[in-house]
């Protein structure tokens, strides 16, 4: 008899431990997110930017080819060989300049965009901690909800308060 009371004990101790869990729709979070469309706004500005320093030296250097190639039928073929090859070199050096440029910002991108998922990831964990909550799912696209009650969904409250801490 007392076995049986413990083991009704412990399993009606087990049946009120519910675990409470929420969920977040991940790309609603992020395209909310006031921080993330600001990043993506400045690194697109230095994008746009880069995009027009490439065509600007480009029609430069194709212009610069089409003055050489008119110049190079009065000019020996061993002088215009060494001039062309000097132009292509110069040519080179200037794409793996503009190379250098974009990989750089891609980076500083990819960088900056890490540092965001990170601080949004701890901003659900502080959430999660203050609130109760045993676990916070991720949704959305590639996420791991199939299927949540909308009651459940804190996307909209958590983006509340990314952007509120953002704007301070």
């Amino acid at each position: 008899m007392k076995k049986l009371t413990v083991l009704i004990f412990a399993m009606t101790a087990i049946s009120c431990q519910q675990n409470k869990i929420g969920f977040v729709d991940n790309v609603k979070l992020l395209d909310g997110y006031q921080e993330k469309v600001d990043v993506e706004a400045k690194f697109n500005v230095k994008v746009d930017g880069l995009t027009k320093k490439r065509d600007s030296i480009s029609k430069a250097f194709q212009l610069e080819l089409q003055e050489f190639q008119s110049l190079a039928q009065s000019m020996s073929q061993k002088n215009a060989q060494e001039q062309y090859n000097l132009l292509q070199q110069r040519g080179q050096f200037v794409a793996q300049q503009l190379q250098q440029e974009e990989q750089a910002l891609q980076q500083n991108s990819q960088t900056e965009m890490d540092s965001l998922v990170k601080k949004v990831k701890d901003e659900i964990k502080s959430y999660g901690k203050a609130n109760g909550f045993t676990y916070i799912l991720g949704g959305g696209d590639g996420g791991s909800v199939l299927y949540g009650v909308e009651a459940q969904d804190l996307t909209d409250e958590l983006l509340q308060i990314l952007n509120d801490k953002y704007k301070k």
